[in-house]
């Protein structure tokens, strides 16, 4: 580790970002907590660019323990890191040498090297050191700095290995082709047998042995690996199989005296290698597609960003971008990463992020996404993330995590694939013994026994398809949750996917989920014809207040362009209202308790009131110059998708459950306006978690949808909980699936999505299972007494080769699947 040293001696400088400070006060403390530290020599805290600035003795303090201190005053640190992959590393002297050359950049705090992991980390000051400027030290140091991997580099891999396949696969059939044309010709036509029996082997032989061992030798590499750690799989299977052909073949053709049997199976080993690659290019191909949406996702990475340096645009690689450059975006660019709009007014296309097609209005202290589109307004942006930080960075890291996770399903494939190889070459054995003994002679085979017996047991080996057990389930997950991801809905894991499609019950936490989470006025009754602007006054007399029922009253005002007066006398009354002289007039707003209190009778106005709160509403009741003038009804509104979300899950036979801390008669009203029978109302929130219990001890498989914060415990406690309306943070602990947007169709959405994942799995898994189950007795020559069917080696290699394809296939098929609550919404669009 090194830091840097600004000046001779033990004396050394840092600077870094402090949140939390909202006044001058904040900032003495703060700078209090630096200074009585040992060894901080001097400190400077700056409320204006929310800056620390310490000098101190290194040796006596460091920064990990300033960042305590400030942390401990309750006030957050912010310090840039970076990690970077070096080439060339070979001994603890070069991570010793790193860290110095790069920690003794100006703003470089700390520079650490993990030699094992030929990683670099650097925790600097954006303002003091850029990035280009790291790398640099590092390249000046002798040693390479690598890039992480970026979607061309993986796709330059792919298309190597693709091109590589499919030449093997042209080399391969041209010369597995004129084998065949040989030995049809020597079985077949009494004439050519003649005149090819003595060279035909011999130019076979030829043919065949660059087939084996150019073309097929990957499969010997494979069989290797696996014999090396005490294990077999597919590649044993070909390289058993073809290798009992060939070099049967080779002793027929070299050592006459050596075997019974005189027939060659050069065709065979041939076409089942050349058959084999034909089925792993088409597979490779199609696999490539299965992750489309996280490829397009990585693609749409702006490549270059355009800042502001000393009042003029320069334009770097968006790699080199640091919290705190301001981004100056034009009219159809991509913003380069996330931040903040400072300057201007657009609409910015999110459809890549969250799934959401119409473009979202932006202006000044908006935040933007990275690699979403400017459609039409001059943006200035100040960075707030970069890096592995950004929304995109994260969504592309969790669905590549929730692609190599596993569902609960693929255990029973894993299982049997584990013994699948070591049955099928016994099962192979067993049957050339039976037939070789018994059966040639018992069911009168006109072949000579060894060569029957050798071709059952080369077509059992070929035709056993391992691939396709391995396959059907990773590939269904990849195209699932890479679909998801493109609607704004990221599972986390292949048994979230697959809990989801079994939910029995959904949980819907009232506030933020099924409503605003905002209220709002909804309406306003006037008793008395002579208060006509009681809603001004009673918004005057609440700016004092900061209960949000207040703020909504005030919001309700300023929306339609009412006067506010000036106010006097404020006086709040926790869980009752408020008192205040407005204008010179007396008012008083609260509930029914503050009314008791007062003495104010409701009289026949109880009518009125009653209705308001039985739709759900909170009643403000108002009092001007002591006189009953109205009431306002205000209410945490519904959204306008909710009750559209809820009867679409009880269609799908799902029970729909409120859970709310509110009073029962509001919780009812509100669930009876959305369709939901089952209320759980006046529940604390640390009784949630429980409320989630108790139903999953009725047997049933449990969704909690919240907003990933508030109701962290209950979304833990769920068989699936479904964090919504996270946004842009799409790394909540506690959601299995994170719902970008803020609707509540989206559960239904996710839902409907791993219901259609898990039927292609099980699509998969029956294909898979049932192929091998029919296809390995067929090969053993079970129909042979009965029907006197025999596959050929090669028929039995062309099977296995659609097998592992048609898994892939069927699971790429769900690309073109959208859920069936989002059709909808795209046919409502005007």
């Amino acid at each position: 580790m090194s830091e840097k040293v600004e000046d001779q001696g033990k004396r050394r400088s840092a600077a870094f970002s402090v949140t939390g400070m909202t006044c001058a006060t904040c900032a003495g403390t703060v700078t209090d907590s630096l200074k009585e530290l040992e060894g901080v020599l001097e400190a400077n805290v700056n409320l204006a660019t929310e800056k620390a600035s310490v000098t101190y003795d290194p040796e006596r303090v460091d920064l990990p323990r300033m960042q305590r201190a400030v942390e401990e005053a309750g006030y957050g640190v912010i310090i840039n890191e970076l990690d970077l992959s070096v080439a060339g590393m070979s001994c603890a002297t070069c991570a010793q040498t790193i860290e110095r050359s790069v920690g003794a950049l100006e703003g470089v705090f700390q520079a650490t090297v993990n030699l094992v992991t030929e990683k670099l980390n650097v925790r600097y000051d954006p303002q003091r050191v850029r990035v280009a400027q790291i790398k640099k030290a590092v390249q000046d140091a002798g040693f390479e700095v690598l890039e992480t991997q970026t979607l061309d580099v993986e796709r330059e891999r792919r298309e190597r290995e693709t091109w590589r396949q499919r030449w093997l696969l042209i080399l391969s059939l041209s010369l597995a082709i004129p084998i065949m044309v040989i030995m049809v010709l020597m079985d077949f036509t009494d004439v050519a047998r003649q005149s090819l029996m003595e060279w035909g082997n011999l130019v076979m032989f030829l043919l065949a042995t660059p087939v084996q061992f150019v073309a097929g030798y990957q499969f010997y590499i494979g069989a290797y690996r696996a014999l090396r750690n005490r294990s077999a799989n597919m590649d044993t299977l070909i390289t058993v199989g073809t290798s009992a052909a060939y070099f049967y073949s080779v002793a027929v053709l070299f050592i006459p005296g050596a075997v019974a049997f005189e027939h060659v199976y050069f065709d065979s080993s041939a076409m089942i290698i050349a058959l084999i690659l034909f089925g792993k290019y088409l597979e490779a191909k199609a696999k490539g597609g299965t992750s489309e949406a996280i490829k397009r996702l990585m693609g749409l990475q702006a490549r270059t960003a355009r800042v502001l340096r000393e009042g003029e645009e320069t334009e770097i690689p968006a790699d080199e971008l640091d919290v705190g450059d301001v981004m100056v975006i034009r009219p159809g660019e991509k913003i380069p990463t996330d931040g903040m709009v400072l300057e201007g007014r657009s609409s910015v296309d999110e459809s890549i992020i969250t799934g959401e097609s119409l473009p979202v209005s932006k202006e000044e202290g908006d935040s933007v996404i990275g690699a979403t589109i400017n459609r039409n307004g001059l943006l200035k942006v100040r960075a707030t993330k970069v890096g592995k930080d950004t929304a995109l960075a994260q969504i592309v890291k969790l669905v590549e995590d929730a692609q190599v996770s596993k569902a609960p399903i693929q255990r029973v494939a894993d299982r049997v694939s584990s013994v699948f190889v070591p049955v099928v070459i016994l099962i192979a054995l067993t049957s050339f013994l039976l037939w070789y003994f018994v059966g040639v002679q018992a069911f009168d085979v006109q072949e000579a026994p060894f060569t029957f017996s050798l071709t059952v047991f080369i077509t059992v080996l070929v035709i056993a398809c391992p691939c396709a057990l391995g396959l059907a389930t990773p590939t269904a997950i990849m195209v699932g949750t890479g679909k998801g991801a493109e609607n704004g809905i990221l599972i986390k894991g292949g048994e979230s996917l697959e809990v989801a499609g079994r939910v029995h019950t959904v949980v819907f936490d009232k506030t933020g989920t099924l409503t605003k989470g905002e209220p709002e006025v909804v309406e306003v009754l006037i008793f008395d014809p002579s208060c006509p602007d009681m809603l001004a006054m009673v918004a005057s007399a609440e700016m004092g207040s900061e209960h949000p029922l207040g703020e909504a009253i005030v919001r309700r005002a300023r929306s339609q362009g009412m006067e506010l007066y000036p106010v006097s006398e404020f006086q709040g009354m926790a869980g009752k209202g408020v008192r205040a002289q407005v204008n010179g007039r007396s008012v008083v707003a609260g509930n029914r308790g503050l009314m008791q209190e007062m003495g104010v009778p409701l009289g026949d106005r109880e009518n009125d009131i009653g209705s308001l709160e039985e739709r759900g509403m909170t009643a403000v009741l108002v009092l001007l110059e002591d006189r009953l003038c109205g009431v306002i009804g205000i209410a945490d509104v519904m959204k306008p998708t909710s009750a559209e979300a809820v009867a679409e899950l009880r269609r799908m036979g799902i029970e729909v459950v409120m859970l709310t801390g509110d009073n029962r008669r509001t919780a009812e009203a509100i669930a009876a306006e959305l369709g939901i029978d089952k209320v759980l109302a006046e529940v604390l929130p640390g009784d949630k978690a429980r409320e989630i219990s108790r139903l999953q001890s009725e047997g049933r498989v449990v969704a909690m949808v919240g907003d990933g914060i508030n109701d962290a415990p209950a979304l833990a406690q769920a068989d699936v909980g479904m964090a919504i309306g996270s946004g842009t943070d799409v790394a909540v602990e506690a959601g299995d699936i994170v719902l970008v947007k803020d609707d509540p169709r989206d559960v239904v959405a996710a839902i409907q999505l791993s219901r259609r994942t898990m039927r292609k799995i099980r699509q998969n898994l029956f294909w898979a299972f049932g192929y091998n189950t029919a296809g390995i007795p067929v090969a053993a020559g079970v129909l042979y007494p009965f029907l006197g069917i025999l596959l050929s080696p090669i028929i039995a290699a062309g099977a296995m080769a659609f097998s592992s394809v048609s898994v892939v296939s069927n699971a790429a098929l769900l690309k073109r699947y959208t859920p069936e609550i989002k059709r909808k919404e795209v046919k409502e669009r005007p």
